[in-house]
């Protein structure tokens, strides 16, 4: 179990993101679904009745950017319809295995769920990186940094694990975490370093963008897991906690990992069906590569800039044919 994760768009809060990209959906992120078709531009003149592709939406709004511009080329320029099924990432690679999902987006490694769902069940099979590359850690504000002697490196942490005291983290230091369903190496990490922290769950990917902004508005104190890509970035300065760095194997057994996470090249994974019967709409899927910087666009609009994720979407695609251009399948 490589990853944390992630990751990561929403449960209430966060409807910052999800609910506006997928008209207000509910969020499943136990062994059912909810599914809707989405909804395209208007005034296309895409050709229609290809098929219906049914694409897992986990919750974080790098994933929703990335499914949002997919749908909308399947939609538009292949004459798809999309039933986009918001889902926690181990849900979605169940769908695999019981027809409710054919396309996983935006996988952060879960080397164990590779190995259940494409090598052992043979269900699903991987289509190729993202262009993506993510990166989980440990994050305060800046201001800390620069207030703080040597407060970044984690050799430090228990002589400032006062400063992140909470009302639920009792005499311990909190770290605090995001969405419970995110799978994640924290509770390991702080045990076998020997750290006196205890991980907090906020509850969402919102609830710690919440908590990272007032943190550098009001100056207080907060030590939070967070990831890149994330438009987060460019709102707010943060600095990396240095945990031990990340060696091949430090995290092959979930109770021992003492380590930093490794910096991973997201890819896609998609069901064994789709791939031998999806024709185009596997083909753009498989295709589909673009940049952290793409997706933090698509991501910062629908969160910060009142779009919807089809908006979005929409917006980014008309910006950027050089890029889109070479995924359509001819």
């Amino acid at each position: 179990m490589r990853i944390a994760h992630r990751i990561r768009l929403l449960a209430g809060v966060l409807a910052l993101g999800l609910a506006a990209g997928c008209g207000g959906a509910t969020v499943d992120t136990g062994s059912g679904s909810t599914a809707q078709p989405s909804g395209g531009a208007t005034g296309s003149a895409a050709p229609s009745g290809a098929g219906t592709v049914k694409i897992a939406i986990n919750p974080w709004a790098g994933y929703e950017a990335s499914a949002a511009v997919i749908s909308h080329l399947l939609e538009e320029k292949l004459g798809y319809t999309v039933e986009k099924k918001e889902l926690a990432e181990q849900v979605s690679w169940e769908g695999f295995e019981n027809g409710d999902v054919d396309v996983i987006v935006e996988n952060w490694g879960h080397e164990d769920l590779k190995k259940t769902f494409i090598e052992e069940k043979k269900v699903a099979v991987e289509a190729g990186s993202t262009g993506n590359k993510g990166v989980i850690g440990w994050y305060i504000p800046k201001w800390m940094a620069d207030e703080y002697p040597g407060i970044t490196d984690y050799k430090n942490l228990n002589k400032y694990a006062h400063l992140f005291k909470t009302s639920e983290s009792g005499d311990k230091g909190q770290l605090l975490f995001g969405d419970p369903s995110y799978v994640s190496n924290e509770e390991a990490i702080i045990k076998n370093l020997k750290l006196n922290y205890k991980v907090v769950v906020g509850g969402s990917e919102a609830a710690l963008i919440e908590s990272a902004t007032q943190a550098q508005q009001q100056k207080k104190p907060l030590l939070f897991y967070f990831w890149d890509p994330h438009w987060l970035f460019n709102k707010v300065e943060l600095t990396r906690v240095n945990l031990p760095p990340y060696t091949e194997g430090c995290d092959a057994d979930p109770k021992k990992v003492a380590c930093d996470y490794a910096e991973l090249d997201l890819d896609k994974i998609v069901s064994k069906k789709f791939a031998e019967t999806g024709g185009k709409a596997y083909e753009l899927v498989k295709n589909f590569k673009w940049t952290n910087e793409h997706q933090n666009a698509v991501a910062n609009d629908i969160t910060n800039n009142g779009l919807s994720a089809e908006e979005a979407a929409k917006k980014w695609v008309e910006a950027n044919q050089a890029v889109w251009s070479a995924w359509i399948p001819q």
